[in-house]
Order: C-alpha cells, then sequence, then structure tokens
C-alpha cells in the first residue's frame, strides 16, 4: 500500500495542536483524525539524535515499519512519529516493536 505523507509545517503544526499523544522510550506519536480515506505518515528527528546519516536510518526504517504493517493500522489517521535520542543505534526490531506498541496504545491497531 501506499505510503502518503506529511510534509508541510502547518499539516504538522496542526496534528500537533489537534492531535493526541502516545510516547514510549524510543518514540513519541501524534494521532489525528483526518477527514480522509487514508492514513498519512509524518517523521521528525531533531538534529540532537544524531549526525545526518543515523537521522536518515531511523526515517526509513520508521517508513518501512508503517509500510509493511500498514494493513494492521485503521484508516483515516495522521500518524506523526517523533524519535528521541534513544533511538540513535536501535535496530530494526527494536524500533518496530516501539511503533507497534505505540500504534496499540492509541488503539489504531487491527489485530
Amino acid at each position: 500500500m501506499k505510503i502518503y505523507r506529511i510534509k508541510k509545517n502547518a499539516e504538522f503544526r496542526a496534528v500537533y495542536k489537534r492531535g493526541r499523544s502516545f510516547s514510549n522510550s524510543l518514540l513519541v506519536l501524534y494521532i489525528y483524525k483526518n477527514r480522509k480515506n487514508i492514513n498519512r505518515l509524518g517523521i521528525s528527528i531533531n538534529k540532537r539524535v544524531g549526525k545526518s546519516v543515523e537521522r536518515n536510518r531511523i526515517k526509513r526504517l520508521i517508513k518501512e515499519i508503517c509500510r509493511l504493517n500498514s494493513d494492521n493500522i485503521k484508516i483515516g489517521y495522521d500518524l506523526v512519529f517523533i524519535a528521541r535520542n534513544l533511538s540513535n543505534g536501535k535496530n530494526y526490531v527494536e524500533i518496530e516493536n516501539s511503533i507497534k506498541n505505540l500504534i496499540k496504545k492509541a488503539g489504531l491497531y487491527n489485530r
């Protein structure tokens, strides 16, 4: 399934302002119910997390995990993931478990 992205600053701010947040040690998830029949994904990583190579690696992992699990996520939400400093150096499985944990906390997991 295609991943639709949140790219505009105004869209990020709307999710932060109106949405709900859930967090664990590696990531923070903001969700906001949109009026569309699609899920949109936004990723925000601060420069304190690491150098650009590590930040882009984390972005790629989050995008891929969301793409592979998109069938298990309820439709009609804007999802914004914010990476915390502890996510630097974590492997695929640890980040995947963190994302699944947050999606279950938010009540968006279908299974």
